[in-house]
């Protein structure tokens, strides 16, 4: 709901806020009552129905519905004048609903993946300038490296951040750096450096960090594509280091990468062809 819709829902409870207050909880929280009400039951409800569902006068629910007709909440029927739920609902928990399915698409593959390399698999999002750790398998062995759930990794050198970067504007990258949303190389690696590891992230397929950010720590990442070829997350393996020689890299960058592809499979993404 954006700020002048909400705005608009709270002109619909007069005497609530004066002037240039903010707009009262209670309006709002009205307004949440009056799409509650709608069910798989009654999807079609009237003014008077609604009315009676939220102990609210027929007046102020009608300008409610007015304000939430306009944002796309709900829809109004002209011929009988009911309401029913509207596609914007679609569009605001868009990003809620994503998260959920490749959540729930992924964690066989993680349990897989971990099962085959007894080490800890995770699934990660991006939030604009963090990868954000949305599910985790943790490895069954004694000593383990894991990470919370909603755990966010802000580091260049970051696996997942690595991959997330690679598909991203060169000059948006920069933005993030620039503004510190982002740790971005240090003296000893300069940026061109760093843009040409990501590019070879993008060739290889998944990206190594081996002890970059914790010299205890190798994590690797790889991508997961919707149905669209669209990057929506990162399959990311991580394991103690002293569990995991240079030599075990490549074997286990293919094991990753293997589950990212099969995770994208599974929400429809494009077959990768492959020289």
């Amino acid at each position: 709901m954006s700020v002048d819709d909400v705005d608009r829902l709270a002109d619909n409870g007069p005497g609530e806020h004066d002037g240039d207050a903010k707009p009262s909880p209670s309006v709002l929280l009205n307004g949440l009552r009056v799409l509650e009400s709608f069910s798989i039951a009654e999807p079609v409800l009237g003014v008077t129905e609604i009315a009676r569902k939220v102990d609210l006068h027929k007046s102020s629910v009608s300008r409610m519905l007015a304000t939430l007709e306009k944002a796309g909440y709900v829809e109004r029927d002209e011929g009988t004048g009911r309401y029913r739920l509207g596609l914007g609902l679609i569009a605001l928990a868009g990003p809620l609903l994503a998260n959920l399915d490749v959540r729930r698409v992924a964690q066989p593959e993680l349990e897989e993946l971990t099962r085959r390399t007894g080490e800890t698999s995770a699934l990660m999002v991006w939030n604009g300038h963090e990868s954000v750790v949305v599910e985790q398998i943790p490895s069954p062995k004694q000593v383990k490296h894991t990470a919370a759930v909603g755990t966010r990794y802000d580091t260049y050198a970051s696996s997942s951040v690595q991959v997330f970067l690679s598909e991203m504007p060169q000059a948006e990258t920069e933005r993030l750096f620039d503004r510190r949303l982002l740790v971005g190389p240090d003296e000893q690696e300069s940026r061109g450096e760093y843009f040409d590891e990501l590019s070879d992230t993008r060739d290889r397929g998944y990206a190594v960090n081996d002890g970059r950010t914790s010299i205890e720590e190798v994590g690797i990442s790889a991508p997961v594509r919707d149905h669209r070829g669209v990057l929506v997350a990162a399959v990311m393996l991580s394991a103690p280091r002293f569990r995991v020689p240079e030599s075990m890299l490549e074997s286990l960058g293919r094991a990753v990468a293997e589950s990212g592809r099969r995770v994208s499979a599974r929400l429809g993404a494009p077959v990768a062809t492959r020289d």
